[in-house]
């Protein structure tokens, strides 16, 4: 009999895992659907430190407790891409780059994404010096001035953060005060490496590889003026002016409002039945993680009732509930170079999952990076003997070199039981939010895999051309997971594909190279840049 789950949530954020806590809790059979990082946009934040109970933690940590606790109660995950929908009869249908999933009630989490602001320059410098993710691209600005569009939470946290990295920071804002609250803004007005111009906005934004100038507007005085780069440096352009919600895929299904909002009751219930909405993809005054969990909660008790009693009306008997530990392939493990007890045992339980043998290789040399990529893989191989490890100092094993088409030292390859190699490449150590991508391409290698479409397939193997992706990624960056995944699955799929996971920060020369200044950085055969975060289909979109 076809699987029929209580509740499909649609969104991975805070509201998503709240919801999920407390469906899971009342031992309803719930799924959990997100195409990227666990946790959501509140893995980009630096510090989180409103949440009550909590005087303080990053962003990326608040996730990954929700998500173990949601895993405790016997949720399950998957990480793909919604692609469509069929709301109208009882069981709903869920359409997904892994299949289709049903359920008697969904939950609509997704959340909303940085706004554009629009001004000339915006989009051609994005990458190139205009950002939307402090805790992503502040390093590329070390020593230089950054510029913070905004005048909310957002921008004055994100304002702090950098003053990590830039030398001084100026906080652009229409506005004639901060409109968060006083003590952060106080906080903000009293740091030595912040400036802070009101009633002020960004008109352009010019240079030639990288920003070279920027005019801006004082509109209390209706007088101009410019900032321009000195001694051939650059700044940067950081941009926090809210959010778009990610709504657009359901705009047929559901009540929107004029804004792109999904409309909901009290309760949470959209204008279909069985339909629920949560967190910051509905109209609400404040858009913080405390609101959205708030959310989840009520959404998710509301339904307990509901799911029941259409159960009874259906005649549909609950089947028994499992509880996923092992079966989260996705799950966002660690940020440490080296292995606890708690990670080996997760990915122990991984590994007894594989279907083949696979090798991995590795072409190292004589730096400080080798030797951690050397401790990191042999705590990796250690843990299942499904797994071997062959380490290779740099020009030892020319044939193999040329194999894996090497071009960086030190460099991580995966070889398959076959003695083929799949196309996946790692340039740096894989850890932190890359040990998630590592641990998937050896999954999607050694089998089972991740389920994918046929439709998909067929997409990929059409592609009847070399190519060579690189990926540039930063270890702090959450987005970038998510486009290091799909260039490889598109590897693993096409012999014809290459791609390469690239630390910037190890390999700087390829920062020079391309005159990057953000992350994700996709590079396809070392010609075509494009920035952001991208899925498999955008990707294989970009290369037919």
């Amino acid at each position: 009999m076809e699987k029929i789950y209580d509740l499909i949530i649609i969104g991975g954020g805070p509201a998503g895992l709240s919801a999920g806590i407390y469906a899971g809790r009342a031992q309803m059979d719930v799924l959990i659907i997100e195409k990227g990082e666990v946790g959501g946009q509140i893995t980009t934040t630096s510090e989180v430190v409103n949440y009550p109970g909590i005087k303080e933690i990053s962003g990326h940590h608040l996730g990954i407790h929700m998500k173990e606790q949601a895993v405790g109660f016997g949720v399950q995950f998957l990480k793909a891409e919604v692609t469509d929908m069929n709301f109208k009869n009882d069981i709903k249908e869920i359409h997904t780059t892994s299949g289709t999933y049903k359920a008697l009630s969904t939950i609509i989490a997704t959340g909303a994404n940085p706004r554009k602001l629009g001004f000339p320059g915006e989009l051609e410098f994005t990458g190139r010096g205009v950002a939307y993710c402090a805790t992503c691209d502040g390093e590329f600005f070390t020593g230089l001035e950054v510029f913070v569009i905004g005048a909310g939470y957002a921008a004055a946290e994100e304002a702090m953060f950098l003053t990590k990295f830039a030398k001084k920071v100026t906080i652009v804002a229409r506005e004639p005060e901060f409109t968060c609250a006083k003590s952060i803004a106080e906080k903000v007005l009293k740091h030595p490496k912040i400036e802070v111009k009101f009633n002020s906005e960004i008109l352009e934004a010019t240079g030639d590889t990288k920003l070279r100038k920027a005019i801006f507007r004082d509109n209390s005085t209706n007088t101009t003026w410019e900032h321009i780069a000195t001694d051939n440096e650059s700044f940067g352009i950081f941009v926090f002016i809210g959010y778009k919600p990610q709504s657009d895929l359901f705009k047929s299904h559901v009540q929107l409002d004029s804004a792109g909002y999904i409309l909901t009751d009290e309760n949470l219930k959209t204008n279909v039945e069985g339909i629920y909405a949560i967190g910051d993809i509905r109209p609400k005054k404040l858009r913080q993680v405390v609101t959205a969990v708030a959310d989840g909660a009520l959404a998710a008790t509301v339904l307990e009732k509901v799911v029941e009693e259409k159960r009874e009306a259906l005649g549909l008997e609950k089947e028994e509930k499992e509880i996923a530990t092992t079966s989260d392939i996705s799950k966002d493990i660690s940020d440490s170079k080296f292995l606890d007890e708690g990670i080996i045992s997760q990915l122990t339980g991984i590994f007894e999952r594989f279907t083949s043998n696979i090798k991995i290789v590795a072409i190292l040399n004589e730096s400080e990076l080798s030797k951690n990529i050397d401790g990191f893989l042999t705590e990796i191989s250690d843990i299942s003997d499904k797994i071997t490890l062959k380490i290779y100092k740099e020009k030892e094993n020319p044939e193999l070199e040329k194999k894996i088409k090497l071009e960086n030292y030190p460099t991580i390859a995966i070889i398959d039981s076959e003695n083929n190699f799949r196309g996946v490449k790692f340039s740096g150590l894989p850890s932190g939010h890359e040990l998630n991508s590592f641990i998937l391409a050896l999954y999607n290698i050694a089998g089972p895999g991740q389920e994918i479409s046929a439709d998909l397939k067929t997409k990929i193997n059409s592609v009847n051309k070399q190519v060579n992706l690189k990926i540039a990624v930063s270890l702090s960056c959450s987005l970038c997971p998510e486009v290091v995944t799909g260039a490889h699955r598109l590897a693993i799929e096409n012999s014809n594909i290459t791609a390469e996971m690239i630390d910037i920060f190890a390999f700087p020369a390829l920062k020079e190279r391309f005159n990057l200044m953000g992350v994700p950085a996709l590079i396809i055969n070392d010609k075509d840049v494009i920035f952001g975060k991208q899925s498999i289909e955008e990707i294989l979109e970009k290369l037919n």
